[in-house]
Formats: structure tokens, C-alpha cells, sequence
């Protein structure tokens, strides 16, 4: 019965079946009941063959006549327009298979965000309910709009909408549920030195920690596993006025990643304005990125430290921990702001002093 409810039946079977044959039992002609009902016999009969429904007024006379509830046959004739609805849209549906391909469900599935489906048609509508669509022109309606927002991607790897859209998805299911306090700008602003202080944790330890601190200024802080094709950091953007959202990933799985493209987030948030998503383009005509880099930088390593450390020269596995010890971050976020600088090689064997998380 489950399977039965699940996909729709091959056809559809009109309320006018059942009529037919309760007018047999009774032993009564059409021509009969339409004279009890004080309707047409052509009416009577085109209800018979499915081409007139029963209305809430016809069923009330039919109870009457027939005794059998009006009930019965409200729901025998709902039952049989929403599966008319239900074959029409697989054939609409069918035709919208090529753009399931784009689609990395298996990645998807394999994070618990959707269910595999082994008819095509129920995977795409599996698909298209997981992003709150009802087709793909919808899709591309609600997306077109939505893919705009403001976030950090490696200008190396082309960029796969459809997976980008999905991960934005998920961060945004799972924001729904982080409950937050209106958000007070001044308040995050005040709780970001503490949260610069559990770069030298682990994630066990600041996962939380950061999650506890940014939802009670009013920003809710969401880890999503990156999709193949995804060169994404970090993202930002408001659900509503006094909610926003902190989306990162785990792409590259080192700490001085992970911590830029939090603050770099942060100062979206502090910085350019309440917007659902903000726009961005290549070149950034706006300078948002920009100013969002040197937040960040600056507030993980304060720009005259890091200016006299640079000077010196000396990047060796003890100057970089003492240095990062001194200004109370984690070596492998130092190690990170010199290979940005050109200082140091990304190759370098000092990449061994980074964190590697493996979260989700």
C-alpha cells in the first residue's frame, strides 16, 4: 500500500465506475436516477464515462438517493483528479529529465540531503522538492535570483550552478532550525576576539563554541559538506532582517582556510548591508571582497605584527610558532597569510603546521 501511495498508478479510474455499478446492484436505470436527482440523463451519463465530475452538491444527492455518504464520493472524485494531476505531471516531468543530469545526486543522496530513487521521475521530483520547486523552469526562476549572493570561490575551477545551488540549499534547511536572537551588530562585533581565540582549538571544542557565540548576536553559523565542482569557501546571506547566515565548507580542510573565510563572512555581515544575497562579479566593482580580505587578515594577524614578523625574513617552523604563539593564533594560520603574501611557497614543508578538519 505504501508503494502504491508513493508513485502514481498507469491510469484513472472515473468516480462514474463505481457508480455504474452501484446502480446495477440497485437494479436502476440512468435515465432513473437522473429523474431522482432532477438532473439531465445526459449529465448522469457523462458522469459515468468521466467526462463530469461529482460535485459537493451532486454527492449530497446521490447520499440521498442511493444512501451511500457523499463522503464516498467526494473522495472517489478528488482521488481520481489528483491522479489525472499526478499522470499529467509525469508527463510534463519527462520532458524535464535531461536537466537531472546536471544534478549530483549521488553526492547528494550519499549526505542524507535527498533519497535515491531508481524511477527517473521520482528522483527528479525528489530533486525539485529538496530545493522547494515544483519544475525546473521553477528551478531556474527561484536560482537565477538566489545565485547571486556573496561568496568566496577559487577563480580556478569553473563553477557548477546546479551544485552551488544545492549546497546553498542545504545550508539554508539547516539554518531554519538554528535558533538565533535579533541581530545586534555591535554584539557580534564584540564576541569575534573570542572567537579568534579558538583558532588554537579543535572542532570538537570550537564548532560549538562558535555556534553558541554567533547565534546569540543574531547570526547563525552553518558547516556544509562541499559538493564535487564546487570551489566554494564561505557565504553570506540574510533570510530576514534580523537573521543572518554564516554558510562555510570544508574545501580545503586546513585551519587557516577555514578561520579567513569565517571573518571574511563576518565582515560581509558587519560591513555591506542587510541584503538576501549580495552581488558579486569577477571583478568586484564594489570593493566588497577586498575589504572583506583585509578584515579578515588584519583581524587574525594585526596588521603591525604581521609587518615586523614579514620583515625578518626568518620563516622556520620554531619563528613561525613563537610568532603565532605571541600574537595567540594558531601557526597554521600564519603559515597561510605568508604563502598569500608571496612569502612563502604553497608547497612549502611548513604546511605540515596547519590543522587538517575533517567535519560532517
Amino acid at each position: 500500500m505504501e508503494k502504491r501511495n508513493k508513485y502514481s498508478p498507469d491510469i484513472a479510474i472515473p468516480p462514474g465506475v463505481t457508480l455504474l455499478e452501484v446502480l446495477e446492484e440497485l437494479g436502476m436505470t440512468q435515465a432513473e436516477l437522473a429523474e431522482r436527482t432532477a438532473r439531465p440523463t445526459k449529465t448522469i451519463n457523462e458522469i459515468i464515462k468521466g467526462k463530469a465530475a461529482i460535485t459537493p452538491e451532486t454527492a449530497l444527492q446521490l447520499e440521498t438517493v442511493l444512501k451511500v455518504p457523499a463522503r464516498f464520493w467526494n473522495n472517489l472524485e478528488m482521488n481520481y483528479r489528483e491522479t489525472l494531476a499526478r499522470i499529467e505531471e509525469r508527463e510534463v516531468l519527462q520532458e524535464q529529465l535531461e536537466w537531472l543530469k546536471g544534478v549530483p545526486v549521488n553526492s547528494m543522496a550519499r549526505f542524507g540531503w535527498i533519497k535515491k530513487n531508481s524511477d527517473s521521475i521520482e528522483q527528479l521530483k525528489e530533486v525539485l522538492s529538496f530545493f522547494g520547486v515544483a519544475s525546473v523552469r521553477g528551478w531556474e526562476k527561484t536560482w537565477d535570483k538566489q545565485l547571486g549572493c556573496a561568496f568566496r570561490k577559487s577563480n580556478k575551477y569553473e563553477m557548477d550552478r546546479i551544485a552551488l545551488a544545492a549546497w546553498l540549499r542545504a545550508g539554508q534547511l539547516e539554518a531554519k532550525d538554528v535558533a538565533c536572537q535579533p541581530f545586534d551588530s555591535e554584539r557580534f562585533l564584540g564576541i569575534l576576539p573570542d572567537i579568534r581565540k579558538l583558532t588554537i582549538t579543535d572542532p570538537d571544542v570550537f564548532v560549538t563554541k562558535v555556534r553558541e557565540l554567533c547565534s546569540a548576536t543574531g547570526v547563525a553559523v552553518i558547516f556544509v559538506r562541499e559538493l564535487p565542482k564546487l570551489p566554494v569557501n564561505g557565504v553570506t546571506y540574510w533570510p530576514s532582517t534580523n537573521k543572518a547566515i554564516i554558510q562555510l565548507t570544508l574545501r580545503y580542510k586546513a585551519d587557516d582556510q577555514l578561520w579567513f573565510s569565517f571573518f571574511h563572512e563576518a565582515a560581509h555581515i558587519l560591513k555591506h548591508g542587510k541584503r538576501d544575497f549580495y552581488e558579486e562579479f569577477s571583478d568586484d566593482t564594489e570593493g566588497w571582497e577586498q575589504e572583506a580580505n583585509a578584515f579578515a587578515a588584519d583581524l587574525l594577524i594585526p596588521a603591525d605584527a604581521f609587518k615586523y614578523f614579514a620583515s625578518r625574513r626568518i620563516f622556520d617552523e620554531h619563528t613561525i610558532q613563537v610568532f603565532a604563539n605571541s600574537v595567540g593564533i594558531a601557526p597554521g594560520i600564519v603559515v597561510g597569510r605568508l604563502q598569500h603574501e608571496g612569502l612563502l611557497s604553497y608547497s612549502s614543508r611548513l604546511n605540515r603546521l596547519k590543522k587538517k578538519f575533517f567535519l560532517g
